[in-house]
C-alpha cells in the first residue's frame, strides 16, 4: 500500500505531488532494507517531516537501530550512534574545548549530536545529567558550551530508544524530556508473514546495511517547509484544542497534555496530511496521530493509549472540520 493512500480522503490539488511522490519513494527505500508495519513508518516520517523526534519503545531485536540508520541514508544524511550508559558523560554527546597546543587556544570539538539522524541507543540508561544535554538540542537545535551557542545540522532528528521491559539500571526519563519527543512509536514483533521475509532476507547473506539516497537534504528541507503550508480549519484547531482540554479532566490522568503538546498535536496532523497528498488536515489526521503524540505526555499508571482512544471516542468532531475552510 502507497504511504500516500490512506482512509483520510483523495489526494488535494493544491498538496505539492513532488512532496507525496517524494514520501513514497522514501517510504519504499526504507521498507526494503526494514521490515516495518506501515502506519509506524508512516508516523515516523511524520515526524521527520514536522521537525518532531522520536521516542522509541521496544524490546532489543526488533530493527530500531536498522531503521533509524537507514532513514538516514535514504535521504542522504549523517547518521551517529551514541550507546547511553552510567558512566556517559554530557561532552560524550555535545562535544566540548580541546586545547590546541600548536595555536596555544581551545576550540570546539563537536560531538556526535551534530549529525541530521541521532540515535541515542537505551536512552534510560544514561543519567539524568547525560540525558538532559538532548534537551537543548531538541528543543533549541543547538548546543552551548563554554559560553558559545552552536547549531546542529538542518535537518536534525533525534531517535532514542529504550527497553521498556529491563529497568535494572535505569534511569527514567523524566516528564520534560519526554515532552520532547513528538511521538512514541513501538516496532512491535513481527507477524508471520514478516518473519518469513526476514528469514528469506537472512537466507543467503546478511541484508546490505547501505541504503543509496532517494531524496537530499534539500527535498527534506523543502518538504518540511510544505508542513507549515498545510491548512488547518478554525473547526479543526478547535477540535484539537478540545482533545487536550479533555486530558485535564479525565479520572485516570495525573498529568494532562500541554500547549506544546497541542501545538505537536496540530503540526503531527498538518504533516500526515502531506503524507495524504492533501494540502489541508482532517479529523482523521488528528485522530492517526493522537496516540502517539499525547499517549507518553499524560501521567496515566497503565495504558495511557487507551485513555487517548477514549478521549478520542467522547469528543465530536465539529462538523465543519471535515473539510478545509
Amino acid at each position: 500500500m502507497s504511504l500516500i493512500v490512506g482512509r483520510t480522503g483523495a489526494r488535494d490539488s493544491s498538496a505539492p505531488t513532488t512532496s507525496a511522490d517524494a514520501l513514497a519513494r522514501l517510504s519504499a527505500a526504507v521498507r526494503a532494507a526494514v521490515v516495518v508495519r506501515e502506519e509506524t513508518l508512516r508516523l515516523a516520517l511524520v515526524a521527520l517531516l514536522a521537525r518532531g523526534h522520536i521516542l522509541l519503545e521496544d524490546l532489543p531485536g526488533v530493527g530500531k537501530t536498522l531503521m533509524a540508520r537507514t532513514l538516514a541514508q535514504a535521504v542522504g544524511g549523517d547518521f551517529r550512534r551514541v550507546q547511553f550508559t552510567p558512566d556517559l558523560l554530557p561532552a560524550d554527546i555535545t562535544g566540548g574545548s580541546v586545547f590546541d597546543a600548536k595555536t596555544g587556544q581551545f576550540h570546539f570539538r563537536p560531538g556526535p549530536v551534530f549529525a541530521n539522524v541521532v540515535l541515542a541507543d537505551e536512552v534510560n540508561r544514561g543519567t539524568p545529567r547525560a540525558q538532559s544535554s538532548l534537551l537543548e538540542a531538541m528543543g533549541e537545535r543547538q548546543v552551548s558550551v563554554d559560553g558559545e551557542s552552536h547549531p546542529l545540522p538542518d535537518p536534525f532528528l533525534v531517535l532514542a530508544t529504550q527497553n521498556p521491559i529491563e529497568q535494572h539500571g535505569t534511569f527514567p526519563l523524566p516528564e520534560s524530556e519526554l515532552d520532547r519527543f513528538m511521538v512514541l512509536l513501538r516496532l512491535g514483533h513481527p507477524d508471520e508473514t514478516q518473519s518469513r521475509e526476514i528469514l528469506r532476507r537472512h537466507e543467503h547473506a546478511e541484508p546490505s546495511r547501505t541504503t543509496a539516497p532517494v531524496l537530499d537534504l534539500t527535498q527534506v528541507r523543502a518538504m518540511q517547509a510544505e508542513v507549515l503550508k498545510v491548512r488547518a480549519s478554525e473547526a479543526a484547531r478547535a477540535y484539537i484544542t478540545a482533545l487536550t482540554l479533555a486530558t485535564r479532566d479525565h479520572p485516570s490522568v495525573a498529568l494532562p497534555a500541554s500547549p506544546r503538546a497541542s501545538v505537536m498535536l496540530l503540526r503531527a496532523a498538518q504533516a500526515m496530511a502531506l503524507c495524504q497528498g492533501r494540502g489541508h488536515v482532517l479529523p482523521d489526521d488528528v485522530k492517526a496521530v493522537a496516540p502517539s503524540v499525547l499517549g507518553h505526555r499524560l501521567g496515566v499508571a497503565g495504558a495511557a493509549e487507551e485513555v487517548v482512544d477514549e478521549v478520542l471516542a467522547r469528543v465530536p468532531i465539529p462538523l465543519t472540520a471535515a473539510s478545509a475552510e
